[in-house]
């Protein structure tokens, strides 16, 4: 039995040493360091592309999302316009077949001459509904009121308004000189909104009472009226020509009309959207020449006539005739009735306009004012050039052009050129280096 024991207890320390042995073997086995790294690299690989899979779908999730709220946005805009470019043909539609209602503002003050305006006004006008009159009158002057009212008390379509702020401007005085302007300015305000706000009309025709119009007045604006709607870089149609004289344009072509950038007035056409844009900014006085600011319009352009559709009789005003005499008393007034409403007027259009104009002008033959005034040449259109303020009031002088600048503008101005017509040619005033704006420091 001891034997046994003692064969058993030997058995199991055998056994034990054997796995003491082959446990702790494995402990000092060399490692397969190659196996492991490329195990340990497999392993990182796989958190990396899950990790890149992952961001992969966030981003997938994120580009779905920008893509969508893209195209909302892009179809809101395609809608937007869709609705413009709708709205803009039905205007033009119905400015054409005569169911639009264009308004005449006389903006008035304490001249019974206005009787002569409304008279013209009565006279040539072709529709009462299509062209309503509106008299807004300043000043309290009495028996000025009474001849607008013999109109309205026998023409219904006829209706009076008087401005309600009547006291004095409080001036500096050095300004008091120009308390005229001041007042001139109120009035436009308080008038233009009466007619475009208290009376909700889309647009309104703007003449001052001293004002002449001619035979196609009314058909002028009819027909202009559907590119304020076609172009937005078009802000106001005028009925005046700054350098109207009639040795400055083509008798010959009283249906011809011109981009400008520099704001005519005297007879002139503003949509209700622009005037919403321009009253809260609206000036203490001097309103023309305010609109005559690029800042102010937004670089906007007008369209204006070869001939006149207006003249101006009224001698004695706020600039106390001086203007009269050196310049508005030669202007001439157009005779010929011209179908503005059957025309197409399309080359008006900035995009058609602009490039033809520069290109043409820049192809012309140029020559001198001196050559000019000769008439020296055989050419039917010319170029003059200039290339600052100075030479620019040299060349008008001669030319017989006003020679003025307001925001740096000469008037009648289209990307810097002035356009005229002399002893039977074309002339086109213009700077002989690369145009892109115009210089305020000009004056």
């Amino acid at each position: 039995m001891r034997l046994n024991i003692r064969k058993f207890i030997f058995a199991i320390g055998i056994f034990v040493v054997l796995w003491l042995i082959i446990s702790y073997s494995s402990i000092f086995v060399p490692e397969d360091k190659s196996k492991n790294s490329a195990s340990r690299m497999e392993v990182e690989l796989d958190k990396l592309q899950n990790k890149m899979r992952d961001q992969l779908s966030d981003s997938y999730k994120l580009l779905e999302k920008v893509k969508s709220r893209l195209k909302k946005t892009e179809e809101k805009s395609i809608e937007d316009i869709a609705r413009e470019s709708f709205k803009a043909e039905n205007d033009i539609d119905m400015a054409l077949d005569g169911s639009i209602v264009l308004p005449i503002l006389v903006i008035a003050c304490d001249r019974v001459t206005v009787k002569r305006c409304l008279d013209n006004l009565v006279k040539f006008r072709p529709d009462k509904d299509t062209f309503p009159i509106i008299v807004s009158q300043d000043c309290g002057h009495n028996e000025t009121y009474k001849v607008i009212r013999s109109f309205t008390d026998a023409d219904p379509s006829i209706t009076v308004v008087q401005q309600p702020e009547l006291s004095e401007i409080p001036l500096p005085r050095a300004k008091v000189k120009f308390k005229g302007y001041y007042k001139i300015a109120r009035h436009y305000r308080f008038a233009l909104n009466h007619v475009l706000v208290g009376l909700e009309y889309d647009a309104v025709i703007i003449v001052e009472d001293d004002l002449d119009i001619s035979p196609d007045f009314f058909e002028y604006f009819l027909g202009t009226y559907p590119l304020l709607y076609k172009d937005p870089s078009i802000w106001c149609i005028s009925a005046w020509n700054d350098n109207g004289k009639k040795e400055l344009i083509d008798l010959s072509r009283p249906e011809l009309l011109h981009r400008t950038d520099f704001f005519p007035g005297l007879g002139w056409l503003l949509k209700r959207d622009t005037w919403l844009q321009l009253e809260p900014k609206w000036p203490e006085a001097f309103f023309d020449d305010w609109l005559r600011d690029p800042q102010n319009t937004q670089g906007r352009a007008c369209i204006r006539p070869e001939i006149s559709r207006t003249y101006s009789f009224g001698k004695i005003g706020v600039s106390k005739g001086l203007f009269f005499d050196m310049h508005l008393r030669y202007m001439q007034l157009n005779m010929e009735f011209v179908g503005f409403t059957k025309l197409n007027l399309t080359y008006l259009l900035k995009d058609n306009y602009d490039s033809s104009y520069t290109e043409l002008v820049a192809s012309l033959p140029e020559t001198s004012p001196e050559e000019v005034m000769a008439g020296a040449s055989t050419e039917s259109a010319l170029r003059v050039s200039y290339s600052s303020a100075k030479t620019y009031r040299k060349a008008a002088k001669k030319l017989g052009l006003m020679d003025d600048f307001r925001s740096g503008i000469p008037r009648t101005a289209y990307r810097g050129i002035v356009t005229c017509f002399i002893r039977n040619r074309r002339v086109y005033l213009a700077p002989n280096y690369e145009w892109t704006k115009y210089d305020p420091s000009w004056g």
